[in-house]
């Protein structure tokens, strides 16, 4: 298999030596050079000097950046990629000034006005009204405006991120370079003192200097690129001593690639998931990580020096009937520990968040049916001219029509996710995290953790063939929201519906 170069001679070149490839059957091994010093996303200054009051400017903005070697034109929060980390705790109130200073550069794959955008703040328990997570505003070229969150409702201690969700766009922007994460501090001693990295998992694929624009097989499969990244840098290295341990907080920040995560001679140890921290640590050789979701784990270093790397192996995301995706043939390089120095004897904490436990689910609470498919058309609408279309529940959302689920507040729902398709689909729903009752089929390790540990979640991975139920608490907010598949390509082509709680 050939791994997709970047146009132009200089990008050709950086691609070529920053990637090694042996075939071995049908997987590609992606093992790039060791790169260079880990570092964290840069955070985001808060601009407020009143305690309980997190103030942040935050501009939509065409910025050069330095991909590889390659200085492209992405799509920028503040001209950074990653995007700055947004750091607050339970209670804050969150004020976003927000501009909108993206190009008007005309129609996308989609037929959407490029430049429109707005702001979604994944994982958060917010209003979805108002000025608060509100994903129906949008905004052109040379807009502002004040969006405010109020945090007293949400639970501390989860890693969220933020990112565009205009309909249309949302894929576009988002491979673009629109993201960041959105910390809400821990808030338990038992993490207190340990070194804590952010890491935003990222890929792209440019041509020339720009990323690199839709084609057919995008909308059914999502975009996947074919440089992988952390924080923005290929294959960078992180310095542990030995014995240390350490805390990271990683997001799928891709499109719609899945990243099945193993450390070389370590095991991952999870501690928190999208909506908060666990009782305690659950040790994993490997964790698959979804586009959307979280998770919070502790590793500590082996006592033995030397450079141990951080893959993501295969998974096959679909069956034999559709074309593989990348994530189903491609073990990845994505970070090298390196353990030096000189020894330390931490230890990882035995108990992590006494407050959480697994609901039961309530006597008389009302199941919901959702079914899950795709369809593989022939035309020019969609995606680089493809007329694929997604649906739940024989729907494919649109600006005017779109499945509605009506819900009451202060109520409990068990939602089946059915999939009919040949393809897992994360699905995510916005404001309200769940916990997962069942999982049929799909990967083991994942079924077993989310099933029995009490664990939240706003993104959960319907497999392909398979189903899920969730357990949904429907608390303190009403409003119009959504939830939708979260390889956002097959949002944009319809996987997705409108969330009406009174």
């Amino acid at each position: 298999m050939k791994i997709q170069k970047t146009s132009g001679i200089l990008a050709g070149m950086v691609s070529l030596l920053a990637t090694t490839c042996v075939m071995g059957g049908s997987i590609t091994t992606i093992d790039p050079p060791r790169g260079m010093a880990f570092k964290d996303p840069v955070a985001m200054a808060n601009i407020s000097k009143i305690p309980g009051i997190v103030e942040v400017n935050l501009e939509a903005k065409i910025a050069p950046i330095n991909v590889n070697g390659v200085t492209a034109k992405l799509m920028t929060y503040n001209g950074t990629y990653p995007a700055p980390t947004i750091k607050v705790k339970k209670g804050d109130v969150l004020k976003v000034h927000f501009k909108n200073s993206l190009p008007n550069s005309g129609v996308n794959a989609m037929g959407e006005t490029r430049d429109l955008t707005n702001l979604h703040t994944h994982g958060l328990h917010v209003s979805p009204k108002g000025k608060s997570d509100n994903i129906m505003l949008s905004f052109k070229s040379g807009d502002t405006f004040n969006y405010e969150y109020d945090l007293s409702k949400h639970s501390g201690g989860n890693l969220n991120w933020y990112h565009p969700h205009p309909h249309g766009n949302s894929a576009e922007q988002v491979w673009g370079g629109m993201a960041g994460a959105l910390e809400v501090a821990d808030e338990t001693a038992a993490l207190a003192g340990y070194e804590t990295h952010t890491m935003m998992l990222k890929d792209i694929t440019l041509k020339g200097s720009a990323p690199a624009p839709y084609v057919m097989a995008d909308s059914m499969h999502g975009k996947e690129g074919n440089i992988i990244m952390v924080n923005g840098k290929v294959n960078p290295v992180l310095n542990m001593k030995p014995g240390q341990v350490q805390h990271w907080k990683i997001v799928n920040a891709s499109n719609a690639r899945f990243y099945k995560l193993s450390l070389a001679s370590h095991n991952l140890q999870i501690i928190g998931t999208d909506g908060g921290l666990l009782d305690k640590p659950y040790p994993q050789s490997s964790i698959l990580l979804s586009p959307g979701e979280r998770i919070d784990i502790m590793v500590k270093a082996s006592a033995t020096k030397g450079y141990y790397k951080l893959l993501s192996s295969p998974y096959a995301t679909d069956d034999k009937s559709m074309m593989a995706s990348a994530s189903s043939s491609q073990k990845i390089t994505l970070l090298t520990v390196n353990v030096t120095g000189k020894v330390v004897a931490n230890k990882i904490p035995a108990k992590i968040n006494n407050k959480a436990v697994r609901l039961t689910v309530p006597k008389g609470t009302v199941t919901r049916k959702m079914v899950l498919d795709m369809q593989m058309m022939s035309g020019m609408a969609g995606m680089g001219g493809m007329g694929d279309t997604a649906t739940i529940n024989d729907i494919a959302y649109s600006s005017t029509k779109a499945y509605t689920a009506h819900s009451k507040l202060n109520s409990y729902e068990i939602w089946e996710i059915i999939n009919n398709s040949g393809m897992d689909h994360p699905f995510h729903q916005h404001v309200n995290p769940a916990q997962v009752i069942s999982i049929t089929g799909g990967d083991t390790a994942y079924t077993k953790f989310y099933t029995t540990s009490p664990a939240w979640k706003d993104t959960v991975i319907v497999p392909k063939k398979g189903r899920i139920k969730l357990l949904v608490p429907i608390k303190d907010f009403t409003g119009t929201t959504m939830f939708h598949c979260h390889i956002l390509e097959h949002e944009e082509i319809g996987m997705a519906g409108l969330w009406d709680i009174k």
